[in-house]
């Protein structure tokens, strides 16, 4: 780091308000080495949700299961929210993108919840009786391990960067980490027992949690909240974090 940058860190040091934390802003070397960590984390969660869309379409057509196409569905859904996180840090100045960045997530969070609640209306309904799927439990299975593991890391990393986009990305993972839960235990209960009627039920309540958190990204409530120990230094970090939030 040069001394100019050194010396800008000791005199403007703040504190940020993120995901329900005060911490500490980090240097602007720590910003690029989180910033890489933050594309790799949505790369991945890119590339799985891919593999992971194309195999829950596959099997739930095959079963006939609406649950397990809708699951299908939401992976496409959060694929998005990766890729925004993606776009962001392309740039010279992510903070200048924060905003945008979270109401593109904000938007996929409603994505996610119209999906959810129209597949779970439909189930109630009765729309076709779905088979067993070893391969959807499977997938469910490997999911429930995978998400939470990847969703830590996300949130971790945006905490660290004060990224409110990083932490609503992350946020889009533990749902995804519920749904796969809901799923699991729906296949495993339709298969065993024939209680088809169990996920649907679950599922519309993780629907009102994603727009809760769609709201929540949309009007940027983790961002601009920077908490300077310099009187100067409120004009600059806020400048800095929300730059489009006009």
């Amino acid at each position: 780091m040069s001394d100019s940058h050194a010396n800008s860190d000791a005199r403007y040091p703040a504190m940020v308000r993120i995901d329900g934390r005060t911490v500490a802003r980090a240097s602007q070397t720590e910003r690029r080495r989180l910033g890489r960590r933050a594309q790799m984390l949505a790369g991945v969660s890119v590339v799985y949700n891919a593999g992971e869309a194309v195999i829950a379409v596959a099997a739930g057509a095959a079963a006939s299961s609406i649950a397990l196409v809708g699951f299908g569905l939401d992976s496409i859904v959060e694929m998005s929210s990766g890729l925004v996180i993606l776009w962001q840090f392309r740039h010279p100045l992510p903070e200048s993108r924060e905003r945008t960045a979270l109401r593109l997530i904000g938007v996929s969070f409603f994505a996610l919840a119209v999906y959810v609640t129209v597949g779970s209306l439909r189930a109630l309904l009765g729309a076709g009786e779905a088979h067993s799927s070893p391969v959807g439990i499977a997938l469910a299975a490997v999911s429930v391990v995978v998400m939470p593991a990847l969703s830590w890391a996300q949130r971790r990393t945006g905490r660290a960067l004060s990224s409110g986009s990083v932490v609503a990305d992350s946020k889009q993972t533990l749902i995804c980490t519920y749904l796969s839960t809901v799923l699991l235990v729906g296949l495993v209960a339709n298969a065993t027992v024939g209680w088809s009627w169990v996920d649907p039920l679950v599922a519309l309540v993780i629907a009102v949690v994603a727009v809760r958190e769609g709201i929540e990204a949309w009007r940027g409530d983790a961002c601009c909240e920077v908490l300077p120990a310099h009187p100067t230094a409120s004009r600059l970090d806020a400048a800095e974090s929300c730059a489009d939030a006009d």
